[in-house]
């Protein structure tokens, strides 16, 4: 008989497998990771080209590219591409990064030879027609109205302009940037960046030698060369501490976001600072959850993260609150990492981040996409899964002395960038 009062039993996860991918290079030297695994005839290719030629003068420019790259080619119009690729049940779709951009497609492999052709003829011949970028513009000034009402878009916007200028990670986009957006300014960005020599393919599912083939007769050919294109690169200054606080007089909430510059995946603290992390505010069970929102009640919901990106590393901790209690929010989230400074984590508290964790990490492998998601994250960071094997190590083993010692050395208030958006 099932004893209900009593927690059922739980053990740590010993062993993490994960998928490598095959590595093989078309024709032409693009570079193609290949995660075969699964059942199913189905493929998610993707296409990712780095983001090349920053101009703080276009911040747009790469954001529209990729947004309207599958909007007409001189032989096909938006709907006639959208019609095409949905006649054969597939699905096309483009993601923005501020490292990279992707064009992915997912498909049945026995479609796949029909696919591919709108997939190439849209990376290689995209026109940008100026009626679509017109409703692009449009749609998107639209959109941004309707976001600067809005505190947590504000508080967001502002702080990652407040801790990375006007780069591609910080653009303070405004409404005179669309306006300002030319159809030859997406060409040019076009030509430099969707290219052969900028581009990585990563395939998931069930893809053999025969898919690959029909891949690099495609796309291994006849695919023309960039021209005066350049990796965006940034270097910021890590010891800068801005407050800002713009005044809302109707806001019955204020938005708080709160951070700095950090490390990023590339350092040997980043496994170590993400433990840490989710102590404070990584998952449900966290202390500034605990806090502000079980105890004070002051909010919903609170979070903290640690986010890498190619050139930086940041940590900031983000919350609505109602308007009144906003300066007591403020005062119970510096508690919390004064705390960390300054306490020893009861060893309690850290099995049970240490089991959330490792739990999220197999979870997060369900099938052959994640497992190509996984991947990525490392390649884009330069680094190989001997990552993942530091990282569970870290997870299992990290004592309670070195994440104090972790938490003097990146949560240091005295640094951190204050943004909020509310009512005095």
């Amino acid at each position: 008989m099932l004893d209900r009062k009593k927690e059922p039993a739980y053990h740590q996860v010993d062993n993490i497998n994960f998928i490598e991918p095959h590595k093989q290079q078309l024709d032409n030297g693009v570079p193609v990771f290949t995660i075969n695994a699964g059942n199913q005839e189905l493929v998610r290719i993707e296409f990712i080209f780095e983001n090349v030629n920053w101009n703080v003068s276009k911040p747009l420019q790469a954001i529209a590219v990729n947004h309207l790259i599958n909007n007409g080619t001189p032989d096909l119009n938006a709907q006639q591409i959208a019609e095409r690729v949905d006649y054969y049940g597939a699905f096309l779709q483009t993601e923005y990064g501020a490292d990279q951009s992707t064009i992915k497609l997912y498909t049945l492999n026995k479609h796949l030879a029909e696919v591919l052709p709108v997939v190439k003829s849209i990376l290689t011949s995209s026109i940008f027609p100026e009626k679509e970028l017109s409703i692009f513009i449009q749609n998107q000034r639209q959109s941004l109205q309707v976001s600067l009402q809005k505190n947590d878009f504000l508080a967001r916007k502002y702080f990652a302009n407040t801790i990375f200028g006007d780069s591609a990670y910080g653009s303070n986009i405004e409404m005179a940037d669309y306006e300002a957006i030319q159809q030859s300014d997406l060409l040019d960005y076009f030509k430099a960046a969707y290219a052969p020599e900028n581009c990585t393919i990563f395939v998931a599912g069930k893809f053999e030698n025969e898919e690959f083939l029909v891949l690099n007769q495609i796309f291994g050919r006849e695919w023309g060369a960039s021209s005066g294109s350049f990796r965006n690169h940034f270097v910021f200054n890590e010891n800068t501490k801005n407050d800002l606080f713009i005044d809302k007089p109707d806001a019955i909430q204020s938005a708080i976001r709160m951070g700095c510059l950090g490390i990023n995946r590339t350092d040997v603290d980043f496994p170590g600072f993400q433990v840490l992390n989710c102590v404070l505010g990584g998952y449900f069970g966290s202390r500034l959850m605990a806090n502000i929102r079980e105890d004070k009640g002051y909010t919903y919901g609170i979070g903290s993260a640690v986010v890498s990106l190619r050139d930086a590393g940041y940590f900031f901790i983000a919350t609505e609150v109602g308007s009144d209690v906003s300066v007591s929010a403020q005062e119970e989230i510096e508690k919390e990492i004064i705390l960390l400074r300054s306490e020893l984590i009861p060893e309690s508290e850290l099995d049970l981040v240490r089991n959330y964790m490792l739990g999220a990490m197999l979870g997060s492998l369900e099938n052959a996409f994640s497992h190509a998601d996984k991947f990525k994250n490392v390649y884009f960071s330069g680094l190989d899964y001997s990552y993942y094997q530091k990282y569970i190590h870290t997870v299992k083993n990290i004592s309670a002395v070195t994440l104090k010692e972790l938490a003097i050395k990146y949560l240091d208030l005295d640094f951190f960038t204050k943004v909020i958006v509310g009512r005095k």
